[in-house]
């Protein structure tokens, strides 16, 4: 299964290598950016130009959780590897680290003086790598919310 995104405000997951069109999700209201599996493969997280953040559920096919607290265009999403945590870029210079469960922003990310285009948890780990449009990539301890490098 691959898991795409687009201008036209969708998701879709398509089969492969055949090309067809399994599921498609639409609630935001600007393009996406970026969308990526939960790594128990149930759910998945969208981040969009409409400054959200979204959390679907692939058997309820629809979205669960809308992610508010950015205040310009999202650029990036990820999942960190245990599931319970989201991380979301974004052009207002900020990146945060949203809990799924509790359903809320753990912490918010700046020192970029740029826009933040993408956000990538380390594997199996609470660090976090952020790239700008300042021409930095930043190392960020999630737990202390420290920058690393």
């Amino acid at each position: 299964i691959v898991l795409t995104g687009g201008d036209d405000r969708l998701w879709k997951t398509w089969g492969f290598p055949d090309g067809n069109i399994l599921l498609t999700g639409e609630g935001h209201t600007d393009w996406l950016s970026g969308c990526c599996f939960r790594p128990s493969g149930t759910q998945l997280v969208t981040s969009s130009g409409d400054t959200t953040v979204r959390i679907w559920d692939l058997s309820r096919r629809g979205c669960i959780l809308t992610l508010r607290g950015h205040s310009r265009a999202v650029r990036g999403c990820s999942w960190h590897s245990c599931g319970d945590f989201v991380a979301s870029a974004s052009m207002d210079g900020t990146s945060k680290i949203w809990d799924v469960n509790s359903e809320r922003c753990r912490y918010t990310l700046r020192g970029h003086k740029e826009s933040v285009n993408s956000i990538e948890f380390l594997p199996f780990s609470s660090t976090v790598l952020t790239s700008s449009a300042d021409k930095t990539l930043s190392l960020w301890d999630v737990r202390t919310v420290s920058r690393l490098h």
